[in-house]
């Protein structure tokens, strides 16, 4: 509602978020809560001494701060900036505070964090039944989503991370890509030439995050 949302935006400051740079560490309590604009955030998980794992995506269609919206004063995840861009940034008790006063915020963002626990249930099967290949494409293509572009920057080496694979793994997959016509790559720049065809290779794990964020948020 307006009366709610003209609240909510005059607690909220504007930031940059830069390529790289961590908003919230793993286990640690988080001090505010970000709405990306054109924007978008990786949420990362750890074990032991081996690499993060992407295990979540945060762009405009939802926000960084699922843990403040349950009332935990700590977040199991880091929230890595993914793609560079605005959005909004908004203290963690102000959160508070708006969600007490507002039942029809707190009501859409208890949804928002259904789907993002429904983003993760996915995610870990994907890891563990479907193909370089596929997962690859559906990455490029959340990403392009949250990028609100074809193009944007990443590298093998942090598609490597992401995915929980071998570099060289991320390199026969995106060649793959690459000479299906699907996508370019140049330089740590990827461009989706062909969405239609990029969305017929990816795993289903993309279609299905798609209905049940249009299902319950749209």
């Amino acid at each position: 509602p307006a009366p709610a949302r003209r609240s909510l935006l005059r607690r909220c400051e504007p930031v940059d978020l830069v390529l790289g740079q961590v908003l919230c560490e793993a286990d640690a309590a988080p001090t505010h809560a970000y709405f990306p604009v054109h924007s978008f955030i990786s949420l990362l998980t750890r074990i032991d001494e081996h690499p993060s794992l992407e295990v979540g995506m945060v762009g405009r269609e939802g926000m960084f701060g699922a843990a403040l919206v349950l009332g935990v004063p700590m977040s199991p995840l880091q929230a890595l900036v993914q793609g560079s861009g605005p959005g909004w940034r908004l203290p963690a008790d102000s959160l508070q505070q708006e969600l007490a006063a507002s039942p029809a915020l707190q009501h859409t963002l208890l949804r928002y964090v259904y789907v993002v626990m429904a983003q993760m249930a996915s995610s870990a099967a994907c890891l563990r039944f479907h193909l370089i290949g596929p997962r690859l494409a559906r990455w490029l293509l959340m990403s392009a989503d949250r990028a609100h572009a074809a193009r944007f920057q990443v590298t093998h080496a942090f598609l490597a991370s992401m995915l929980g694979v071998r570099r060289v793994g991320v390199t026969e997959a995106a060649g793959e890509l690459q000479r299906q016509g699907l996508i370019a790559y140049h330089r740590g720049s990827v461009t989706v030439l062909d969405r239609a065809g990029l969305e017929q290779a990816a795993c289903p794990c993309y279609a299905r995050q798609h209905l049940a964020y249009q299902a319950l948020l749209r």
